[in-house]
């Protein structure tokens, strides 16, 4: 059963991640880069981060370590940080699965997330995906999703 989402923070999907687990009493957290950088400035004390001293591809790897598995969302192609946590994943042999945002609906996605966490009994699932200047759409599909999969009560559902 899902106890904790993890991102790195930034603006778009690991940001999106963050905002659910906050409003919904749901345990979050994860590791971000060095002076809390984010491309809007500084990642706001409330979300519950540890600072590395590192840039983002040392946050990106701190967060797939420290997961069970990865949830990357995208919109095709999958290109930048996003590729690389990707790769990360593969190379760490650590589960993780790829919801293009483009191609599959909102409802579609909470299922197949809910899926793979049973199947691989994922307890601390790392959210990834584009910032929001890649991506304008990202943040409010992020959210809808992970919002169902969490559900109001704070328990996986």
């Amino acid at each position: 059963m899902l106890q904790k989402m993890i991102s790195g923070g930034q603006t778009g999907a690991d940001r999106a991640a963050l905002d659910v687990g906050l409003r919904l009493a749901f345990p979050v957290g994860g590791f971000c880069p060095r002076n809390r950088l984010a491309e809007d400035g500084c990642i706001d004390k409330v979300y519950p981060l540890v600072e590395l001293p590192g840039g983002y591809r040392q946050r990106t790897r701190a967060n797939v370590d420290a997961a069970d598995a990865t949830v990357l969302f995208y919109e095709a192609p999958i290109n930048g940080g996003t590729q690389f946590t990707w790769r990360y994943c593969v190379k760490r042999q650590k589960p993780h699965i790829l919801i293009d945002i483009s191609a599959v609906n909102h409802l579609e996605a909470v299922k197949t997330i809910r899926d793979f966490v049973m199947q691989y009994e994922i307890t601390t699932l790392n959210v990834a995906g584009p910032r929001a200047s890649r991506c304008a759409a990202m943040y409010g599909y992020v959210y809808a999703v992970l919002a169902e999969i969490v559900g109001a009560t704070g328990q996986c559902t």
